[in-house]
């Protein structure tokens, strides 16, 4: 998803074909798997008091958006780590007792273009996720600084597909001129939301897996995206930048034209299914996103930089759907973000910076969590 590019804002404020290749497959079969509840307990600050163990799955590139399969058997995610022959943003299979320290695992993106945001349907043997490969084979350029400013890209030729997990595409989604990206899949397994650029704005919508009965669910001027369903599938979280001022208006739309928007102040909103009962859920400031149910439906998870003066560190933060009892999760000093709940709510995949000897490798990791 577009949030993934907060990975390079902290990095900069520190410094094939459509079927997936067998001899990857080879390879990823030949991993270690390892027990979710032992190793690296090391890895855990003293105050994170809900990671009951961890373990470290990826160990070079940039690795995020990890989605775990309707069976929790599978997790696909993306990554940049140039050591499995991507240039950029690409998706990949694993099992959910698989690491990746000296071996590659199974690329089920086409290798072409830049991808984001894959998600598994509920059969276990697709997914859907986007991708700028009709718009051409090469990653596009990534500008990340606009007038001094960082900036989000918001490529047009972004599109909704279905592949299987050989990476065979069987559908497109989105059709639409403009962005299409970002969706993920309720866990009643009958609608899909993503976020659009169709109507001039960047804004929510739903349709069916079939990419039929296509609504639009929010309306105010303002980036939305990052959008997840309640594990009942009755509400959507997400995040959104609502500039107000007249300043703020139309610096979003200028940047708009040009493709890109701001994310430095956004904070989280919750609707329902529809889009009804529509309200603020996070006054935070700065950037609050990454947000994700607790297996409750009662509790959100997200990332945030709201305590920090320069831009970091980023850690998660828990809190109740009414915007109460907020809590701390993690302790890093650098980066943790994307916090992802297993179905059946007993593990937490999330991106890291830790354990990385003090580079720019961001890694998954999973958590045994614990109330």
């Amino acid at each position: 998803m577009m949030h993934r590019y907060l990975l390079t804002f902290v990095v900069l404020v520190f410094s094939i074909s459509c079927k997936t290749d067998k001899s990857s497959k080879d390879k990823a079969s030949e991993n270690d798997t390892v027990s979710n509840s032992t190793q690296a307990d090391t890895l855990i600050y003293p105050e994170e008091v809900h990671f009951k163990s961890i373990r470290q799955i990826t160990f070079g590139g940039d690795n995020a958006e990890a989605y775990w399969s309707f069976d929790d058997k599978q997790i696909v995610f993306q990554s940049n780590n140039t050591a499995w022959g991507v240039a950029c943003d690409q998706m990949f299979l694993m099992n959910a007792d698989q690491t990746f320290k000296t071996s590659k695992p199974p690329m089920i993106s086409t290798g072409k273009g830049r991808t984001t945001c894959a998600y598994f349907l509920p059969d276990n043997k697709h997914f859907v996720y986007a991708s700028t490969h009709l718009g051409g084979e090469e990653c596009p350029e990534t500008p990340l600084r606009l007038n001094g400013k960082y900036v989000w890209p918001i490529y047009d030729s972004y599109d909704i597909f279905v592949a299987d997990l050989e990476g065979n595409i069987v559908n497109q989604l989105t059709k639409e001129l403009g962005y299409d990206a970002e969706a993920t899949v309720s866990p009643k397994g009958d609608k899909i939301v993503f976020t659009s650029t169709r109507n001039g704005d960047i804004d929510l919508y739903t349709m069916n897996l079939d990419g039929s009965d296509v609504k639009q669910i929010t309306f105010e001027l303002g980036y939305d995206g990052g959008a997840f369903f309640s594990p009942d599938g009755t509400k959507i979280i997400f995040r959104s930048s609502r500039p107000k001022t007249d300043e703020a208006i139309k610096e979003y739309k200028d940047l708009l034209n040009q493709g890109l928007v701001q994310p430095t102040e956004m904070e989280l909103f919750i609707c329902n299914a529809d889009g009804s009962d529509l309200r603020q859920l996070t006054f935070l400031g700065n950037a609050n996103w990454s947000p994700f149910f607790h297996p409750s439906g009662k509790k959100i998870l997200f990332s945030s930089n709201f305590e920090a003066e320069r831009g970091f560190p980023f850690n998660l933060y828990m809190i109740d759907i009414d915007g109460k009892n907020l809590e701390r999760v993690t302790h890093g000093e650098t980066f943790d973000a994307f916090p992802v709940f297993s179905n059946d709510g007993k593990y937490l995949i999330f991106s890291s910076n830790r354990n990385n000897g003090g580079g720019r490798d961001t890694n998954l990791f999973i958590a045994e969590w614990q109330d």
